[in-house]
């Protein structure tokens, strides 16, 4: 008979339900099951077998669309725990010596999409990967059964609303689980030895265990899938870009302009860019010193990758430009390094139209103008075709869009040719300081010129960038900051980020306080080479520490 398990928890069906979200890769997946199963696991004392740990990658489909792996979740996680910000707002470091030397591989096997009717005329749809957790628990059989059917089925309960019911069954040579939700989602456990194979579908446990006997091959003889000193790895083929790149064209087509044709021409034309222009990514998270690094390596059509080569890495320096322009209290800031600004627009919007169909490629070149309107920036290939070969993005509200431009000035005349009409340059400046500034008649926008700096965007932003400048009050004064040597990378973005509610530290420990916020910053370097793009993030908890926060308390 089917066992009920107990109704213990009660949440909101925005909570229950959750809903996948595609920002970037490696988030999507553990947005899931799969890291809680990991963060409970700590509850749980493994004794270490006397049997051969299972090698994971050789039980992992070889066409798998996403593959992730962490060698030792203690060693992952405890890079989250022991940092300086983390033990600054929690009591105590967590124990988390249960988790040491258990070994996690995830693999994506395909999506699902649903669509959940909200009204008559409204519904939302909602992307589901399909995906297998493969957990080496260096526990003994009996152990790991027991976790299974105790604590991954609390797991299961509190997620599917609860009444859930666990029918058990000695199948493919172990102890096999399937718990069944009241609106019929199902998910799966399987238990070999010390092994626990976990998912929402169980075709992608039966595929584990058909490459598993050697009757299909495993991830493991993917050059992509490299080995290392690392926290965690995560890879992305090429067929995963193709249906991420799908689903993204549609999340991004829903929150575009109400216009039926426009969301079609978004869901249709975006995915058909990036499946031409990305071959596949790869992840790897490492500590260091002052935090977690994120790398990211993205494949690139060899046609794309020259031209990145050619046009977006600029010169080698040691300034930081415009950085004394940056307010202290900011929420990103961005210095692109390029040769010649005016050409590395005019690649990237070819590189877009190449990529599609005439028509398409005529409406993408129409429309990527708009890119520059929080900037009050009207005709971009003028502006940037009068400017220096550095550029210095600001952004003080990351929920805003909001934001200003900092350049140095090479054609005054034809930079203000360039500005939105709104600013009219035929009127008498106003002064700030040594600074001449000109606003739109609604005072919502800006342009204000000292020495050969331009500053332009929205008002507010334009006069704190001022005010950072003549108070010394300024980006240059954080420490971290101090600690890098900007190179020739194309794009260097400084960010401050803010969890009023501080997630991560309820998820693995207890605040000191409860209304003390948690404040991070991140610095991410971005540069080409012949291989294509790489990406590298440094901040306090990483991706794993974002993907860690989404289970915190809402």
């Amino acid at each position: 008979m089917p066992k009920m398990l107990p109704q213990k928890f009660h949440r909101q069906d925005a909570e229950i339900r959750r809903k996948w979200e595609i920002s970037y890769f490696g988030y999507f997946i553990f947005r899931s099951l799969v890291l809680r199963l990991c963060v409970s696991a700590v509850i749980l004392t493994f004794i270490s077998c006397g049997s051969k740990p299972t090698d994971l990658r050789t039980v992992i489909p070889a066409d798998a669309l996403v593959y992730l792996e962490a060698n030792d979740l203690g060693k992952a996680i405890g890079a989250i725990t022991e940092n300086n910000t983390f033990l600054q707002l929690a009591k105590r470091k967590p124990d988390l010596s249960a988790l040491d030397g258990i070994k996690l591989a995830v693999a994506v096997t395909g999506f699902e999409t649903r669509e959940e009717r909200i009204t008559d005329e409204n519904s939302v749809l909602n992307f589901q990967p399909r995906f297998v957790a493969a957990v080496e628990t260096n526990a003994w059989n009996f152990q790991t059964v027991s976790f299974t059917e105790n604590k991954i089925g609390e797991f299961i309960n509190e997620v599917y609303g609860g009444s859930v019911e666990l029918e058990t069954s000695d199948r493919h040579g172990g102890k096999y689980f399937v718990w069944t939700s009241q609106d019929g989602r199902k998910a799966y456990a399987l238990v070999q030895g010390s092994v626990i194979f976990f998912g929402n579908d169980e075709s992608a446990i039966e595929k584990c265990l058909v490459v598993k006997r050697g009757e299909a091959h495993n991830i493991s003889k993917n050059p992509k899938i490299t080995i290392g000193d690392r926290l965690a790895f995560g890879y992305v083929s090429t067929d995963g870009i193709a249906q991420i790149a799908n689903l993204a064209g549609i999340r991004l087509a829903i929150a575009s302009s109400e216009e039926g044709e426009v969301k079609s021409f978004v869901a249709r034309v975006l995915p058909e860019i990036i499946r031409k222009s990305v071959t596949d990514v790869a992840w790897t998270a490492t500590q260091t010193q002052l935090g977690i690094e994120d790398s990211y390596d993205v494949g690139l059509d060899p046609a794309i990758t020259k031209a990145a080569n050619e046009t977006l890495t600029g010169k080698s320096f040691q300034q930081y430009d415009f950085a004394d322009f940056v307010p202290l209290k900011f929420a990103s800031a961005t210095r692109y390094n390029l040769p010649d600004p005016r050409t590395t627009w005019r690649s990237i919007v070819f590189t877009a139209q190449s990529q599609t169909d005439a028509v398409s490629g005529k409406l993408i070149a129409a429309f990527s103008g708009t890119v520059f309107e929080p900037y009050a920036i009207e005709d971009p290939e003028l502006f940037l075709g009068s400017i220096g070969e550095r550029i210095m993005t600001v952004k003080l509200d990351m929920e805003s869009e909001n934001a200003a431009a900092i350049a140095n000035v090479k054609n005054a005349a034809d930079i203000k040719k360039s500005i939105a009409k709104e600013i009219d340059f035929t009127k008498p400046p106003q002064k700030d300081g040594d600074a001449d500034v000109w606003k739109s008649e609604d005072g919502e926008l800006a342009a204000a010129f000292l020495g050969d700096v331009v500053i332009v965007g929205d008002s507010e932003i334009v006069l704190k960038c001022l005010a950072a400048k003549s108070s010394g009050e300024n980006m240059t004064k954080i420490e971290r900051f101090k600690q890098f040597e900007i190179t020739a990378a194309s794009a260097v973005t400084v960010a401050n980020e803010t969890d009023a509610a501080a997630r991560i530290i309820e998820v693995l420990g207890e605040k000191k306080q409860e209304n003390v916020p948690l404040e991070q910053r991140s610095l991410t370097v971005t540069g080409f080479d012949k291989d294509g793009m790489h990406r590298v993030t440094l901040s306090d908890f990483g991706l794993m520490g974002s993907i860690i926060e989404q289970f915190g308390k809402e």
